[in-house]
């Protein structure tokens, strides 16, 4: 079988070496979008179990000629400030009079992260091909899922992988929809982002219970239609997975690690589904002279959310007094952590691996610097490029 991966990697490198070597080592988060020539046979193959009269037909003429036109132009820089406040965090803990209700705040508010991942520009091609036959012909269809993937060096700590699931093509063939279902899953709850903190502080199932890992996944798209009509940033479809996780889940590396198997009712459900999305109509002249109708392969958007949640066991809330201490053992003498981080992204198709790579680098406020973006093979902004962009919205580490 010919298989295609057309893959759009957000990078978001959380402490580079580069920008302080006391930060740790370099965490990656990518995210990529599937693509499958033969998923289009697959959706026929449905069709033509089910044709009958009232059963669409999928048009075959198509115009080639328009096929990945427009790629290789990359996007300009996305830069912004996030203000995630200041931690003033000995004050939580160096007060003599404190109560252990000041203690469970501080704890609680450490039990939540998340991160939201997005182009920056439309992904281009949902199909293969242009169509004659109408905005919402399948015939072509290659998106084939999306899968998320965060390293630590050479060590995966997270991946989750998702495919167009095909014991349901026959909702695209009856009512322009699709549904996704998981085949890959790595979680490894000591490695993940909580506890929620600037203190050197690790996961554990002694302290933390109910560790919860969910992602959404929202798929929009923009179109114009044969009708005159422009349709903006239209939500097509939202999917939803919860994945909680207990000690008895992991295996001797502490990971919860599955993988489904061909035809296996999956263990994990992905909630949700979407409409493929809408071909934009464009009217072309052939070389004869002759107007003709087309719709165009699809460009759409994704934005993904991931959040980690956990709670707080019984026996660590009794040693509040002891942690408490603790924390203020290994606290700045000034109390204060700066949470402010600066974002910077680029989106751009690259031809000799064809795909599009969107690449993230998110780090405290001034350290991002030419030299940086040098360091990881990205082309430098121009100063009013940055200046232009620095309302724009960009993801942070931690919430």
């Amino acid at each position: 079988m010919k298989l295609k991966y057309l893959f759009a990697a957000f990078v978001i490198a959380v402490l580079m070496p580069a920008i302080c070597s006391a930060q740790g080592p370099v965490v990656q988060y990518q995210t990529f979008i599937y693509t499958n020539q033969t998923l289009s046979q697959e959706i026929q193959k449905v069709n033509d179990m089910q044709e009958s009269d009232a059963t669409r037909r999928f048009g075959t003429d198509l115009l080639d000629a328009t096929l990945n036109a427009g790629k290789g132009l990359a996007s300009g820089y996305v830069t912004s400030f996030i203000d995630m406040g200041v931690n003033a965090i000995a004050s939580l803990v160096t007060r003599n009079a404190r109560l252990k209700e000041e203690w469970l705040k501080s704890v609680e508010a450490e039990n939540s992260w998340s991160t939201s991942i997005n182009t920056i520009e439309e992904v281009k091609d949902f199909y293969e091909r242009p169509s004659r036959s109408g905005a919402l012909d399948p015939k072509g269809m290659v998106f084939d899922g999306i899968g998320c993937l965060r390293t630590d060096g050479n060590d995966t700590l997270f991946f989750i992988s998702c495919h167009v699931d095909r014991s349901k093509l026959y909702r695209i063939v009856n009512h322009s929809k699709f549904e996704l279902v998981l085949d890959t899953l790595i979680i490894n709850p000591t490695e993940s982002n909580l506890p929620n903190t600037a203190l050197p502080l690790e996961f554990s199932f002694d302290e933390r219970k109910d560790f919860n890992l969910s992602v959404n996944i929202k798929l929009t798209s923009s179109w114009f239609t044969d009708a005159i009509e422009l349709h903006t940033d239209e939500l097509l479809g939202e999917f939803t997975i919860n994945i909680p996780v207990e000690r008895e889940d992991l295996d001797e590396n502490g990971r919860l690690h599955y993988i489904r198997r061909s035809g296996e009712v999956p263990e994990y459900e992905v909630v949700g589904e979407s409409f493929i999305v809408p071909r934009s109509y464009m009217g072309f002249r052939d070389e004869n002279d002759n107007y003709d109708n087309i719709w165009g392969t699809g460009q759409y958007n994704l934005a993904i959310e991931l959040k980690e949640s956990c709670g707080i066991t019984d026996s660590y809330r009794e040693s509040w007094k002891k942690d408490r201490k603790y924390r203020k053992s290994i606290t700045p003498h000034d109390g204060l952590m700066a949470n402010v981080w600066e974002s910077i992204s680029t989106q751009k198709w690259d031809e000799i691996t064809k795909s599009w790579i969107i690449t993230t680098l998110s780090a405290p406020a001034g350290v991002i610097s030419n030299k940086l973006i040098e360091e990881m093979k990205l082309a430098v902004p121009q100063p009013q490029t940055l200046a232009a962009a620095g309302g724009a919205k960009a993801a942070a580490p931690k919430k």
